[in-house]
């Protein structure tokens, strides 16, 4: 049982990013073909292999879990528990025992690792239930910021980091979800450190540039973003450019990715278990990767 939707983001007007993204300029079309040849990650599999690795890229939720600024944090109410066994988070005064466990839930949609359905920044994108199955078993692409991260917590993922990515690994799979590694995971247990605000309230989290987001939906061939902090934008944006451009454009995000350290960068499988409440703008959700 969950509470009515609850948007988490005010979306601004995004800000103007110049002229035209044009042609690849990395590849030209031998050098492509040559590369693509020996580097190129493998494609996504329908199940992991046996003895395949396979992480959770999935925080716990409890209700301690960070959330944006201002939104309601997860809850959970215990409303049977079966005989005289413990309730969670030391709850109590449920009743009699029952034969029974279950619990009422009340979360923010955009909670813990969740699913931002592109109905999320856009008025006529897909709800959550209406994302393709296809869409959600797909190579993963990680893109690893994280040194960067140590130092600057307000950096993005530009461009050239994508084409960074390309030339040691080749191109980018098709359809594949592009995640950001900041290394941001392992602040989760301290909510304070993981939103990072400032005196006057304003996050500083890494995110990723607009720009790079125009680049990955026009000229790459991707059905989602995934990030390690709460949000695909930097905790500072104040006009969302990198949402706007990626669910505007029909793409999905996954945020609050965990373990993306125990993922190879290319060359995985992940499965984004979304949610299917309809009409939802998004959803927690179990993220697992295989290689």
């Amino acid at each position: 049982m969950c509470s009515p939707r609850i948007m988490t983001h005010v979306y601004g007007t995004i800000e103007s990013r110049g002229a035209p993204i044009g042609r690849r300029s990395l590849f030209g079309a031998v050098g492509a073909a040559a590369l693509a040849a020996t580097v190129a990650p493998a494609k996504a599999t329908a199940a992991p292999a046996m003895g395949a690795s396979i992480v959770d890229l999935t925080h716990v939720l409890t209700p301690n879990f960070p959330v944006w600024p201002g939104a309601q944090q997860f809850a959970m109410r215990p409303v049977a528990r079966i005989g005289d066994a413990p309730t969670p988070f030391g709850s109590v005064g449920i009743g009699a025992p029952s034969v029974f466990y279950k619990n009422e839930l009340r979360y923010d949609e955009h909670t813990g690792t969740h699913v931002d359905a592109p109905a999320h920044a856009s008025v006529n994108g897909l709800t959550v239930e209406q994302i393709p199955p296809h869409d959600l078993v797909v190579p993963l692409a990680v893109v690893d910021i994280s040194g960067r991260a140590r130092d600057d917590s307000d950096t993005l993922l530009t461009r050239q980091d994508i084409l960074d990515w390309e030339s040691d690994h080749g191109p980018l799979p098709d359809r594949c979800l592009v995640a950001m590694n900041s290394g941001w995971d392992v602040r989760a247990a301290q909510p304070a450190t993981f939103t990072n605000q400032d005196d006057a309230g304003v996050q500083h989290t890494p995110g990723f540039d607009p720009d790079a987001v125009e680049f990955l939906v026009r000229e790459r061939d991707i059905v989602a973003l995934g990030s390690d902090t709460l949000s695909i934008d930097a905790g500072r944006s104040t006009t969302y450019g990198a949402h706007l451009a990626a669910l505007g454009a029909g793409k999905y995000a996954v945020e609050v990715l965990a373990n993306l350290s125990s993922v190879p960068t290319s060359g995985a499988t992940v499965m984004v278990g979304a949610p299917t409440h309809a009409g939802g703008s998004g959803g927690p959700c179990r993220i697992l990767a295989w290689f």
